[in-house]
This record gives C-alpha cells, structure tokens and sequence, in this order.
C-alpha cells in the first residue's frame, strides 16, 4: 500500500505543478493580449468595461447558486466596503495597469507586479495588521526583501539603460506604426502608472482581509467588487469615451482579446487560482510569481518585437530577489509561530494538506 500512496501523492504534486505553471502561462498571455489590445486601437477605458462585464456575467450565476447557504445578510455598511474595494481593485488597479502598459511594455508590468507582496507587507506593517520582529531572521528577512523590491521598482523606473539585444528598426517602426504614436513607449510615465497599479493591488489586498472576515463568501465578493468595478467604469467612460465608434468591436483581434480578458483573464484563471491555493497555499503560489515575468519577456519579445533593457533586467533581478526574501521570511515566521515541534514547514504543509490560510498574506489574488 505504501508504493501506491506514493504514486498518488506524486500524481497530486505533478498535477499542481502543472496548474501553477499554467495559471502563470494565462497571466503571461494577459499582458501580451492587453498590449495587443491596445496596438490595434481598443480604447482604454472601453477594455476594461467589457472585461468587467464578462467577468460578472460569468461570476454572478456561480456565486448566487454556490453560496446561498452560506452567504451573509447584506448591510448598507457593507455596500460602502464593497464600492471602495472595487476602486481600489478594480478601478485603481486596472486603470494604472492599462496606462501603465499603454506606456511601456508587458515585460515590466510583470516585472513590476512582483513587487507587489513586498509593498503588501509594507503596507500592512504600517496598519499594524502585519507583525516585524527585526531581532529575529524572518523579520530581517522581510524588511531585506522589502528595501530590494522598491529598489528594484525604481531602478526600473529612473535606468532604462541600453538595449540587451538589438531590433530590426524596421519591425520597431511597423510596432509604432499599430500602436498609433511613435513615441507611446514613454518609460518613467509607463513605470509610475504601473506602479500606481501595484499600489492598488496590494491596498486591495490590504484592504480585503478585514472584509472576507466579516463577508466570507468569497465568490459574492468577488462578484460585487466586479459589479461596482464596472459601475464606475462605465461613469468614467461617460465623459473620457462619449464617441459611440470606440465602442463597436470591428474585428476578429479586437474580439479575441476582449473575451481573453473577460473568459480566460477574470474567469478561468480566478477558479485555478483558488484551486491552486487551497492546493498548494499562497506562498507556493507566490513563488512562481517570475515565471510570469520571464514567459511575458519571451512571448514580447517574440510577438510583439519588444526590445530588452539592462535597467529592467537589474530592477526585475532586484525586485525577484525582494520577493523571495519576504516569502522565506512570512514562511519562515509561521514555522517558528506553529512552535518549535513542528518539523513539517507551511509550505510543505500545504502540498498534503487542503487547511490552508487562504486569507492570510494573500499574495496572489485577482487579475492585474
């Protein structure tokens, strides 16, 4: 019996393995989708009405069937939370992000994003909702792996330096030429709106703990946080988008990337997200955060001809650096929390065991 409990329990790794790498993939292909969108003239603020659209109309159904039982009693009280949660994580954060894009490339989004549990951290530490016990290694850890991402961020932001690999100038030229402006790729704008993005994600993220307490149904959440994100959308779209062309879809493109937004983005990459943190739990999770960042420098560099920069590449390094640093010290603080007999860490506990804090430290949490 003993062989066979093995096999199954390698089966159950491979499988979440599997999961992780593919759920970066579909984050990976967000970025290059998005900056498609936007090659091909897709407004700004028309892009995220619809994929907000379609990310409720496939939620909603899932969320009032699944959760009947288990759904709190809506308060006006709660309302108020749920409007403020979708500013900051839906408008906030997909605003800058679509700016922050239209700005500079998708190689850096992702770069950028993995400062995010890092600014999470700081956050929550000057809420007094995270604890940093320098004296000890994992709150050396944590505050090391902090300074290093926001070094990161800004190395990328104030050193583009020269291109790592030179670019045929006639297929930068025919990239220009889609996006409509030659000078669109405006690096330090491009870098303060995506951090304006990581920002909001990880106040998002702040910000939901305290909610899920008292509104655990996750799925209703979610899906109330998309109903008031596409509310205000739609507001702001009322006086920056009035011209009715920017709303008809003329295209093939345009429809793929629209419903990969929408389907893949806020749909199917949601329930594998979840799947794999009560699987593997966030920090296994978080880990395989830079295998985005590096899919999406292929992928750009390949489709979209986007150039590689020695800034970028030295803030991403520093930036990967701070983010497991700060992992290793979260992980590292709950083994020396669980006491001093618990030989297993939390991130091996995780692999065998479904009761996981999902809420806790949540580090990889909805779409950017």
């Amino acid at each position: 019996m003993e062989p066979m409990r093995a096999g199954v329990y390698v089966s159950g790794k491979m499988k979440l393995l599997i999961a992780v790498l593919v759920l970066q993939l579909c984050f990976a292909g967000f970025h290059i989708v998005s900056r498609v969108a936007l090659n091909i003239g897709v407004s700004k603020v028309v892009y995220p009405v619809y994929r907000n659209l379609l990310a409720l109309v496939l939620l909603a159904p899932f969320a009032y069937f699944y959760e009947k039982k288990e759904r709190p009693p809506i308060t006006f009280s709660l309302l108020v939370q749920f409007f403020f949660l979708a500013l900051v994580g839906i408008t906030a954060n997909q605003g800058f992000y679509i700016l922050g894009l239209y700005y500079a490339t998708p190689a850096f989004a992702s770069a950028m994003q993995n400062s995010v549990p890092a600014i999470t951290f700081l956050m929550a530490s000057a809420l007094r909702l995270e604890k940093v016990n320098i004296a000890r290694r994992d709150g050396l850890a944590k505050v090391i792996g902090t300074l290093a991402s926001v070094g990161g961020a800004t190395v990328i932001t104030l050193y583009k330096g020269p291109p790592l690999v030179h670019q045929d100038a006639s297929v930068i030229n025919h990239e220009d030429m889609l996006s409509g402006s030659p000078k669109m790729l405006n690096w330090t704008w491009g870098c303060i709106y995506l951090l304006g993005h990581c920002l909001s994600w990880a106040g998002w993220m702040v910000f939901q703990a305290p909610v899920v307490k008292k509104y655990p149904a996750k799925l209703s959440l979610t899906s109330f946080t998309c109903f008031f994100g596409l509310i205000q959308f739609m507001v702001i779209a009322a006086f920056f988008e009035r011209d009715p062309m920017k709303w008809k879809i003329k295209s093939g493109e345009e429809i793929f990337t629209i419903l990969y937004a929408g389907i893949v983005s806020s749909g199917i990459v949601l329930s594998l997200q979840t799947w794999c943190i009560q699987k593997g739990g966030p920090v296994f999770v978080a880990i395989f955060q830079p295998v985005q960042t590096v899919l999406v420098a292929i992928m750009a560099f390949a489709i979209l001809h986007d150039q590689l920069y020695l800034g970028g590449l030295l803030g991403a390094m520093l930036i990967m650096m701070g983010l497991y640093s700060v992992l290793w010290g979260k992980t590292e603080e709950q083994r020396i929390e669980a006491g001093q007999d618990e030989k297993e860490s939390p991130l091996t506990k995780h692999l065998l065991d479904d009761d996981a804090k999902i809420q806790e430290y949540n580090t990889v949490s909805d779409i950017p």
